[in-house]
Formats: structure tokens, C-alpha cells, sequence
């Protein structure tokens, strides 16, 4: 082999040796997890006797067994629904008001915008349990400033961390933490439409609102689609807010959600296969949700591009 067919194979290898150390981190810390609990989920501990003694725990194989048991568990249904609710509140709310922050900011009449945009992203980078610690001990009659305040003035003092105000209070803390970084992702999407755009449009009479309504926010839509599909995702997997509120309250059970009913099963009641089964349902739930959404968002923009 000649030095430069040596020097032209190690050009094109190059690139995938530059591979080989995220491919490696990929597979050790990502793949075979995976691969681990979906091999726990089909398996399952069977007990002889009294279960004392050398051999009077083993482990078998379990089938669909524990996806069955995990289909038909109230509490992880329960949690799911509860979920879908937190949800229904949290992904409207907080898009929303990204994209009216991202608007804001991308007005030509806008004051301090590096200091404005930098305050809206700042609770993005508070940890979330951090973030659910704050507003759990604002939320406690005894401790908030809030409540104080209320009381000062002869109003009434809703308990936000009981019954149906339970779930605003766990939105809010979604919302406040979330919207900052949806906010960044529409508002670079926004700078990166041509200004000539928003000039010929102004040339054409229209106001304001028509340019915002018309113009960014059709062209900003792709960004749309990304950050609900990051929502939805953190929805499904919501586990830190409850889970920190509840030393704080009674209304929040170990089993919330899906994730906490996860939990609880793996740590608190040792059984890893059951816990297996239903992170792999989670899993596949987020999935196929993630993808019909995506399958229809983009059947979407093609029929407008279509038009």
C-alpha cells in the first residue's frame, strides 16, 4: 500500500474515530441500560416455601405477566391520568407565554432586552428541585410572604397544596421554570427571519399585531412543534416537583404519577421487574406520542407548502 492510499484511508477513518468515544459512552450508559430493564421486565422472582434458604428466591422467567399487572394497576392509571391533567394546564401555559415573551422581545420598541431576556431564562437554569423547594415553602400558609400579606388585607387564603389547587400549584412551578428556555428557542428562530420580511410587510400597511400574527408566527412555527414536543416529553416524566412538595402536603401520594409509581415500586417495595415493566411502558407511551405528533405536524406543513 502506497502512503498516500495509507494517507487517504486515514482522512475518511477520521471521522469515526473521532466517533468511537461518544458511540462507547452511547452503548455504556444508554443502550445497555435500556437493554438491561427490558430484559428485567420479562423476568420475575419466584419464591419456595418460606422464602429463607439458599435457592428459595430465584428468578424466572415472567412473559408479559408483568406488562399485564402493570396495565391493569389502578394506581399507575390513576397517575396517568393525573398527568394528562397536569399536562392539559402546564404544555398551553407555558408555550404560550413563550412565545408572547419571544414576541416581546423581538419588538423593535423594547427596552433593556438582554436584561429582560436573560430574566426569563434565569429560573431555566434553577435546578428543579430547588425550584420546587422555593415555591413549596411559598406555598405553606405558615411560611409565605404571600399568605401574609392576604391576610393583612382580609383575603381569603386558598391552600395550594390541597385538592384541585394542587395541580396549579404544581403547573406553576412547571411554567416558571420551563418558559425561559422555550422562550430562547422561538426568539432565535425569530432573529433569524430576514428583516426585509417584516419591512415589505410594513410597506403593505400592516400593524403590529398583523405582522406578529401573520408573519412570526407562521414562520416560527417549525420552533413551535420543537418545544411542544419537548414539553410533552417533560410532562410524561414529571417526578421533582411532586416529589419534593410532598413531605410538604398529604394530597400528594408516592404513586402521583407514573415515574413516582416507578420509583416507589423499584426502592420501596424491591420489586425491580414490575418497575422495569412499567418504565417500559412510560417509555414506549412517550414514543409513540412524540412520533404521531411529529408524523402530524409535518403531514401538516407539507399540505401548507402543498397550497
Amino acid at each position: 500500500m502506497t502512503s498516500a492510499r495509507r494517507k487517504s484511508y486515514g482522512v475518511k477513518g477520521a471521522p469515526y474515530a473521532f466517533l468511537i468515544p461518544a458511540t462507547v459512552l452511547f452503548l455504556l450508559f444508554f443502550a445497555l441500560p435500556i437493554g438491561y430493564a427490558i430484559w428485567l421486565s420479562f423476568r420475575k422472582v419466584k419464591v419456595s416455601g418460606l422464602g429463607l434458604g439458599a435457592g428459595a428466591r430465584r428468578e424466572v422467567w415472567a412473559g408479559l405477566e408483568n406488562y399485564t399487572d402493570a396495565l391493569t394497576d389502578s394506581e399507575l392509571v390513576d397517575g396517568a391520568l393525573r398527568v394528562l391533567g397536569y399536562g392539559c394546564i402546564v404544555v398551553p401555559v407555558m408555550l404560550g407565554l413563550a412565545l408572547l415573551f419571544a414576541l416581546m422581545l423581538d419588538s423593535d420598541k423594547v427596552r433593556f432586552a438582554p436584561f429582560t431576556r436573560l430574566a426569563i431564562f434565569l429560573p431555566y437554569a434553577i435546578p428543579g428541585v430547588v425550584a420546587a423547594l422555593l415555591w413549596g415553602f411559598l406555598y405553606l400558609p405558615d411560611l409565605s410572604p404571600f399568605y401574609f400579606v392576604l391576610d393583612r388585607l382580609g383575603l381569603p387564603q386558598p391552600d395550594l397544596l390541597d385538592g384541585g389547587p394542587l395541580y396549579l400549584a404544581l403547573s406553576n412551578i412547571a411554567v416558571w421554570g420551563g418558559t425561559g428556555f422555550n422562550m430562547i428557542v422561538i426568539y432565535t428562530s425569530l432573529r433569524a427571519v430576514p428583516a426585509e420580511v417584516y419591512e415589505a410587510a410594513r410597506l403593505d400597511g400592516a400593524t403590529p399585531l398583523q405582522i406578529a400574527l401573520k408573519i412570526k408566527i407562521p414562520m416560527v412555527a417549525p420552533s413551535l412543534v420543537l418545544t411542544f414536543f419537548f414539553s410533552i416529553i417533560a410532562t410524561l416524566q414529571v417526578f421533582n416537583e411532586p416529589t419534593t412538595l410532598k413531605p410538604l402536603t398529604n394530597s400528594v401520594s408516592t404513586t402521583w404519577s407514573p415515574l413516582m409509581k416507578v420509583y416507589q415500586d423499584a426502592f420501596g417495595k424491591g420489586d425491580i421487574h414490575a418497575a422495569a415493566a412499567q418504565a417500559t411502558i412510560i417509555a414506549l407511551a412517550t414514543l409513540l406520542l412524540s412520533f404521531g405528533f411529529l408524523r402530524a405536524a409535518n403531514r401538516r406543513q407539507k399540505q401548507e407548502a402543498a397550497r
